[in-house]
């Protein structure tokens, strides 16, 4: 064992510091004022930097010309070694202060108020044991919180958990307790709760790993925290806050943002095995099912296509890339015949190739595969349909011939769309050799996480390659720290019970502070038998909120999960599933911010609400965004409905309109229709009205959701929707802004890009809590005042107070001008008085 008990020698390299100690060796970057880097190894030297987590650094890397399109170069912040007294030294970024203690050695980083941020377990700091394992050894007080950790079960802080960092086909998992499961992003956001400062650290090791969150315990050591990987070096990336929504900013600021798809990737996206598993005539069926949803008033804008359309009618083994033609007679014809119904086409793909696939000589040919442990012979492990080669993406080549067969197979049909499927790599020998870059100095423990990773970013690129205008849609189940950058991503093959409708939330919520914005988990469940009428409602229900939107079974009792599969209960389905549609714009603008500033789509309520301690363990309300809070029901039998409404601002219930102050719990009655929400004050969401489908429809009318009892902004977002156009400037961001004031409400609209709006008609819904407006101007022009909500309707431009709703009604046409404002003034108007 090696302990890393006493520091030898410090030596400013000015870049960087060196730090030798009785254990491991240390280098330390300022990457910037909010991220601290500190690599260690308990080998002789550092072996080269190769990370394709990183899309920030201040080092050469090995993966820089795979990563040159996204990845930036920064200059660290230079080291000002100071010493204040005998064994002890300090560096500072200018925000955070790391403290090096010589004997016993270990670190320590405080912030600008002399806060502790993070401490190291002194004495059993940095471990190597006799197995060749190494951890890093975090001490903890009283009152901490754990989030993030990737794709984890359970509630969303995981103090007291043990959790394997490890990826897995974790069929059938169960939503409270399994662990591992299909991703591995060793991330975590630490919150003192004693000072309301949250902070994080990324651990840039893909390696099997373990975090352990004060479930060990021993009376030597006290209260501690610890991340023991199995090999390789602990690259530690301290991140700073001083909120939640600080870290993640961060945090995807090292490690990228979530990828802009494109807007149809937001609709409903059919999905089943059942289909393309039928002997004959499943591009029918497929058809039909759009064509049923149609007819049941349920927007769907994409089918994910099972694996079946490439089982071999000989075999009844899965070869990629080969179409069955029994199954699916003219795949262009297919692919056409689904987009004229406005729906695109993602196809399911995997890496393995199995040994009886007619093209895996001339793969083995272009050295795509992962190689044995002699680096002489393609490994061969088993894989869903027997013994299989394993693609290897860390291998130029590999990525080379794998483009070449989805290019030949299905991009040259007009597919956009790809779904990278059993990615995890799980049962790929650990001893396999991996090409790395050519370097050939890898084995498969090393990177396993990382295939599936670089597999998306190479169907990104094949889908630019081929066809340069289009924006790829890549969907992975498997991935590593940094999946966000090419791919949605789900939660796997989940089981069709009650606990999933509700844990699903949790895991959403914890991969959204783990830098993955775009995930979702299958509605309705994968795995299990037909779920009973109230159990997929309620899921549907839920399921409208999360940004990747699928129903999607194997059900086990020859049943086919469909939203309308149930006559009594299909416009319950429906109304939700319009819901949703309805939200597309605030969706849409929220798939944005998150590619521009890493902020979750769905939210748990302390990423917004921090300051309140009653939200800190809150696993099941989530916010949609700023200004939505949603409070589903997730147990079967509900009548009524107990909801927190968090301290920090002022609540309306959207579907009584009572206005609630936050800081309470109430209880709300539900029925079946039932889908509570809540309005934030200072709340602003853009909606379209009567949306059916995203591929065919242009949103011309945009309805204005405005609470503005608490000033507050909201950029929305356009552009085409489909193609790479807004990396050219052609995109639209309308900065909205609304104050209160004692006379009245001002909403600014600001414009900036370069992208024509496509909307002709505003409608603003402004709560007026305390009286109606008197007057009400757009683009300093007076609109009329209608008595009659018929006569407001059928005019092009006006305004009408809903007193039930307490909502002033205003529609015009969109002006033309970059910027302009609303103003809806509130002087009382005299009736009484004779003057």
């Amino acid at each position: 064992m090696k302990n890393s008990t006493k520091l030898l020698t410090v030596d400013n390299q000015t870049d960087y510091l060196d730090l030798d100690t009785n254990g491991a060796k240390f280098r330390i970057y300022l990457l910037d004022q909010n991220i601290i880097r500190i690599r260690s190894t308990f080998d002789d030297e550092f072996a080269p930097e190769e990370s394709y987590a990183l899309i920030k650094t201040a080092w050469p890397d090995k993966t820089d010309e795979l990563m040159k399109d996204e990845r930036t170069r920064v200059k660290p912040l230079p080291i000002d070694l100071q010493q204040p007294k005998e064994g002890q030294y300090t560096v500072s970024n200018g925000k955070y202060t790391l403290h090096i203690y010589a004997e016993p050695f270990y670190m320590e980083i405080t912030d600008e108020n002399g806060n502790v941020v993070h401490k190291d377990l002194p004495k059993r700091s940095y471990v190597e044991d006799d197995n060749g394992r190494r951890t890093h050894y975090s001490q903890m007080g009283d009152h901490e919180k754990f989030y993030g950790f990737g794709e984890k079960s359970g509630p969303l802080n995981k103090y007291k958990r043990r959790m394997r960092m490890h990826n897995t086909d974790s069929l059938g998992w169960d939503a409270k307790r399994s662990d591992p499961l299909y991703k591995m992003i060793p991330f975590y956001i630490y919150l003192n709760c004693e000072n309301n400062i949250a902070s994080g650290l990324f651990y840039n090791n893909s390696n099997d790993s373990v975090f352990d969150m004060d479930c060990e315990h021993s009376n030597y050591w006290l209260r501690y925290s610890y991340f023991q990987a199995d090999g390789g070096d602990l690259d530690v990336f301290f991140i700073g806050g001083p909120t939640v929504k600080d870290v993640v900013e961060h945090y995807t600021d090292l490690t990228g943002k979530s990828a802009m798809m494109p807007m149809s990737s937001l609709g409903y996206m059919g999905s089943t095995m059942f289909y393309s598993e039928l002997p004959e005539g499943d591009d029918k069926a497929i058809l039909n099912f759009v064509d049923t949803c149609k007819q049941n008033h349920i927007p769907c804008d994409g089918f994910f296509l099972s694996s079946g359309y490439v089982v071999d009618e000989q075999t009844q083994k899965r070869f990629f890339f080969r179409w069955n033609k029994r199954r699916f007679p003219d795949p262009q014809k297919f692919v056409d015949d689904l987009k004229t119904r406005g729906a695109l086409l993602a196809p399911n793909v995997k890496p393995g190739i199995l040994l009886k696939h007619p093209d895996n000589p001339d793969l083995s040919k272009r050295d795509a595969f992962i190689k044995d442990e002699s680096g002489q012979h393609d490994q061969v492990n088993q894989y869903w349909g027997g013994p299989a080669n394993f693609i290897d993406f860390t291998n130029p080549a590999g990525r080379k011939a794998w483009t070449f067969y989805l290019t030949n197979s299905l991009l040259k049909y007009g597919i956009t769309s790809v779904w990278n499927d059993n990615n995890e790599y799980e049962t790929v020998d650990g001893s396999a050799t991996i090409n790395m870059e050519g370097m050939k100095n890898k084995k498969m423990d090393d990177m396993r996480p990382l295939q599936s990773t670089i597999m998306a970013k190479v169907a990104q690129q094949a889908v630019h390659q081929y066809n340069p205008d289009a924006r790829p849609y890549v969907i992975n189940r498997a991935g590593f720290a940094g999946i966000q950058r090419y791919a949605q991503t789900w939660a796997g093959d989940n089981s069709t019970n009650w606990t999933s409708v509700k844990y699903n939330i949790p895991v959403i919520l914890g991969m959204g502070l783990s830098g993955v914005a775009n995930q979702g988990c299958d509605i309705g469940g994968f795995y299990g038998p037909l779920p009973e009428p109230e159990l997929l409602v309620r899921w549907v229900q839920n399921g409208i909120f999360q940004p990747r939107f699928s129903i999607h079974s194997a059900n086990t009792d020859n049943t086919v999960t469909e939203p309308y599969m149930y006559p009594n209960y299909t416009k319950y389905i429906a109304h939700a599933i319009q819901l949703r549609y309805r939200l597309v714009p605030y969706l849409y603008s929220l798939l944005y911010e998150a590619h521009v500033t890493g902020a979750p789509v769905m939210r748990p309520l302390v990423y917004e609400f921090q300051n309140d301690p009653h939200v800190l363990d809150e696993s099941f309300e989530f916010m949609l965004g700023h200004s939505l809070l949603v409070a589903n029901v997730l147990d079967k039998g509900q009548t009524e409905k107990q909801v927190y409404l968090p301290k920090g601002a002022n609540w309306i219930d959207l579907k009584t309109y009572q206005r609630y102050e936050g800081g309470q719990t109430i209880t709300i009655p539900v029925d079946m229709s039932s889908i509570p929400m809540f309005l934030r004050s200072g709340a602003i969401i853009p909606e379209a009205p009567h949306l059916m489908n995203i591929h065919k429809e242009t949103i011309t009318n945009l309805d204005l959701l405005i609470e503005p009892t608490a000033d507050t902004s909201f950029t929305i977002y356009e552009d085409d929707g489909e193609t790479m156009a807004y990396k050219k400037g052609q995109s639209l961001r309308t900065h909205v802004t609304a104050h209160a004031q004692p006379e009245g409400v001002m909403v600014d609209f600001k414009r900036e890009g370069d992208y024509q709006t496509k909307v002709k008609t505003m409608n603003l819904s402004v709560y007026c809590p305390r009286m109606a407006p008197v007057e009400v101007k757009v683009a300093g022009q007076s609109l009329h005042r209608f008595l009659k909500k018929e006569d407001y309707d059928h005019a092009e431009s006006g305004w009408w107070f809903d007193g039930e709703t307490r909502q002033a009604k205003v529609h015009y046409q969109n002006p033309t001008t970059a910027n302009y404002q609303a103003q809806l003034q509130f002087t009382m108007k005299d009736l009484i008085s004779i003057q």
